[in-house]
């Protein structure tokens, strides 16, 4: 399908700006059943639908010479849930109706409100806005909708969930009842099906997500990280990528503030986008953006809806998105316009189960990958940096004379070395992590001929406990009085040693060298520290207890109740009795120390 059946003065803007035929959205649009109709459309971020619903409205806005009429109210209203969705969305259409003599008005929050009732009193064909925006004009009698023709909400299901209904609701409800309503969302939840039926009259219903290839241009990735090594695991993804343009979402602003505080830190060129910025300086990181100034957006996902970056080719969700959709609509950021995408996961230890179930409910295909090692980065360096010096160049007279000169005073080996040296030094450092991603652990299965019973115990392989096999040499030095401690994940929660030790620094702050033996059951974990901390590492957990409760706040760390060898002292079978139910199958039974 092409377009060439659409009035001249569009199809003369779409090969303009090198529109050969239309994506599976717009052409289903334009079908001949969906002429007229009202439209619920389910199409992915990126999918063209901007273009798709700005043809759908054609017909209803041009005359029979393809031009639009004077008029003083508008033809056409376009909503969308934030200002940077609005902006594009306005942009789009400015250059699409150009030929055609529209006047497009612009309403969104945080911008001059006396400009935008100016621009509607001297009379404009399309109107874009964010809801509370509109509903503002409409009350003040600045936004009179009595001949709109085409009402469009575009990513409805992004308006509802950020608590627009009402204004949704009043904005619609005056408007004429004749008019034609076009529903754009990346998904159909009940609410999205609720307001159609309210809103519309026998809907045609379109879904081109298959069509889309929603996912097709997007690879996705998972890294399993200890929770704190996440920052570090990012400054590594970022290294080893070196993406134009790279996103980072985090669920806060807080969070967004101190990543992006870290990363300029480091050396990066990062901006941010948050709740917390005025719209004057979110025009500025986004132009910092375009103009390749910066390579890195810390954002949160309200803010960074509509955000259309040419460039943007990694995304990495610093924190995992509360469900499939989120995902979606954060990873759509790129992958746009045929162009291939990375969207990454950086995934805490603990909450592994969750982002399989949720990629496999979204039916997402993905892989699980390792965290980039310092050495990975370097290799990946040397091969950006060969490549960069062999790409031919043009030099004139004056470089000649330079390189001459150079060479007078240094030999070509000492010159090479330099340019090297140069160029590294602009790199931010990569980072130690405390675990290099060996992420298959989840997935082990116990070896042939091996009891899974067997296995209930497991120590850190530090060598540390209240005393050793072999030769007897006693404990080691510092734990011949411990306190063991309880804490309540077990092997069916993913705990292991790597990221069990960081985190028990973080909530106790203590030190590694402050714990000692770990022994990881099937539903807990115990493990032992030095009397003498004990006491600091009990006040520590209580002030650290709760907060970030999906995360290391939520784990429950208690001292364990009497003495360590009948703690850990596997349960007997009662005489002539059952086997004790699950619950109470012997869950640890300590392997004996190796003797340093």
């Amino acid at each position: 399908m092409t377009f060439e059946k659409l009035p001249s003065l569009l199809g003369e803007a779409l090969a303009a700006r090198g529109y050969a035929e239309p994506t599976p959205v717009q052409a289903a649009v334009l079908e001949p059943e969906a002429e007229g109709r009202d439209l619920v459309v389910s199409a992915q971020t990126g999918s063209g639908k901007t273009v798709a619903f700005g043809l759908a409205m054609a017909p209803q806005l041009l005359d029979a010479k393809g031009a639009l009429p004077f008029i003083r109210e508008p033809l056409a209203l376009v909503i969308a849930p934030t200002r940077e969705l609005a902006l594009q969305v306005s942009r789009e259409l400015v250059w699409l109706y150009g030929k055609a003599g529209a006047r497009v008005a612009t309403c969104v929050g945080g911008m001059d409100a006396s400009k935008e009732r100016r621009a509607l009193g001297q009379g404009a064909h399309i109107v874009v806005g964010t809801p509370g925006r509109l509903r503002d004009h409409l009350e003040r009698g600045a936004l009179d909708l009595s001949q709109l023709k085409v009402a469009v909400l575009d990513e409805a299901d992004e308006m509802l969930d950020m608590g627009f209904r009402e204004d949704l609701e009043e904005i619609l409800d005056a408007t004429p009842q004749e008019r034609r309503t076009l529903l754009f969302s990346a998904t159909i939840p009940k609410p999205i099906v609720a307001l159609a039926r309210r809103y519309q009259k026998d809907a045609l219903r379109i879904s081109t997500v298959g069509a889309d290839r929603g996912h097709g241009d997007i690879a996705y990735q998972a890294m399993a990280v200890a929770p704190a090594d996440i920052e570090h695991a990012v400054v590594n993804l970022l290294r080893l990528h070196d993406a134009e343009t790279a996103m980072l979402f985090c669920a806060t602003r807080d969070n967004v503030r101190h990543l992006h505080a870290s990363l300029v830190e480091r050396g990066f060129d990062a901006v941010a986008l948050s709740g917390e910025h005025s719209q004057n300086e979110r025009n500025a990181a986004l132009q910092a953006l375009r103009d390749r100034r910066a390579r890195v957006c810390v954002a949160t996902d309200v803010a960074a809806r509509g955000i259309d970056l040419p460039t943007l080719s990694l995304v990495v969700h610093v924190e995992l998105p509360r469900d499939a959709e989120t995902l979606q609509h954060r990873s759509g950021r790129t992958g746009r316009a045929g162009k291939k995408g990375i969207a990454i996961l950086v995934t805490p230890y603990p909450r592994r189960k969750r982002v399989d179930m949720m990629m496999r409910g979204a039916r997402i295909a993905f892989e699980w990958i390792k965290v980039p090692t310092p050495e990975d980065i370097r290799e990946k360096d040397r091969e950006r940096l060969l490549a960069a010096l062999l790409e031919p160049i043009e030099v004139d007279d004056e470089d000649r004379a330079l390189a001459q000169k150079l060479l007078q005073e240094r030999s070509p080996e000492d010159l090479a070395a330099a340019l090297v040296r140069v160029h590294r030094a602009k790199l931010p450092m990569a980072e130690e992590m405390v675990d290099h991603g060996q992420n298959d652990r989840h997935d082990r299965s116990p070896a042939k001929g091996q009891d899974r019973g067997q296995d209930r115990g497991q120590d850190s392989g530090q060598g540390r406990g209240p005393e050793r096999s072999g030769n007897d040499q006693g404990p080691r030095p510092g734990f011949e009085d411990t306190v063991w401690f309880r804490m309540d994940i077990g092997r069916r929660d993913n705990a292991d040693p790597r990221w069990i030790l960081p985190l028990l620094c973080r909530r106790g702050h203590v030190t590694k060298r402050d714990i000692g033996a770990i022994r990881i059951g099937a539903s807990e974990t115990l493990f032992e520290l030095p009397r003498t901390v004990a006491g600091k590492f009990s006040a520590a957990l209580k002030r650290t207890e709760g907060g970030d409760a999906e995360g290391e706040g939520g784990v429950r760390i208690e001292p364990v109740q009497g003495h360590a060898r009948e703690v850990l002292k596997p349960h007997k079978r009662p005489p002539g009795g059952a086997p004790p139910r699950h619950k109470a199958k012997p869950a640890y039974k300590p392997k004996p120390h190796r003797a340093r």
